[in-house]
């Protein structure tokens, strides 16, 4: 599908929800990119901190400290408040140069002003969240319900804490989807449809 408008797609997602291969799948079949992981590392180009010092961080809240010998080797500490100021700015600057899919760390709230998103949040039910996970990560099923649990409550927090609002609430979102009843591709299907009604696409 060739992009004739510029389009940014947010997911927000619960963990094991299949987010990111619904925005994959998303970004084959648009013909435009998909970032994920790749936020912290053009985060850390733009910064000029490690790339490390930012996975760390990932959607987590807490004071954080770096080690770099750019520094005369001095420890140094960067608040919350200024990761997510660097990161903001990253997905913003993405947003400015066209068409993109973004997952997760608050874009939907970041971007907010934008009239050319769509805002989505991909949940499950636990089951099939941690089915994927122990197939995915290959842990046991009692491990992989503990991840969802540790990694839910994580972004809840990161999310509630940078954007005032509620993490997961339908109310924050264009279009909130239960991943498990039509799959991957069919989650998909329908957020293109979703665009395409609303003349995103």
């Amino acid at each position: 599908m060739i992009m004739e408008k510029k389009i940014i797609i947010t997911i927000g997602r619960q963990f094991g929800s299949g987010g990111l291969a619904v925005a994959k799948e998303l970004g084959h079949r648009l013909g435009i990119p998909v970032y994920d992981s790749e936020l912290i590392t053009k985060a850390a180009q733009d910064s000029g901190f490690s790339v490390e010092f930012f996975e760390k961080k990932d959607e987590k809240r807490g004071w954080a400290s770096f080690f770099s010998m750019s520094f005369n080797s001095n420890e140094n500490y960067m608040s919350d408040g200024g990761l997510f100021k660097i990161q903001s700015e990253t997905i913003r600057s993405i947003a400015e140069q066209g068409s993109a899919i973004i997952v997760g760390r608050c874009s939907d709230y970041i971007l907010r002003d934008l009239d050319c998103c769509v805002d989505v949040f991909l949940t499950s039910p636990e089951d099939i969240r941690a089915e994927r996970v122990v197939e995915r990560a290959r842990i046991p099923y009692d491990k992989a319900m503990e991840e969802i649990v540790k990694k839910d409550k994580v972004r809840a927090e990161y999310y509630n804490y940078f954007t005032f609002g509620n993490w997961g609430v339908a109310s924050n979102y264009d279009l909130c989807i239960d991943s498990s009843r039509l799959g991957i591709e069919g989650t998909a299907d329908l957020i293109i449809d979703f665009a395409k009604r609303t003349g995103l696409v």
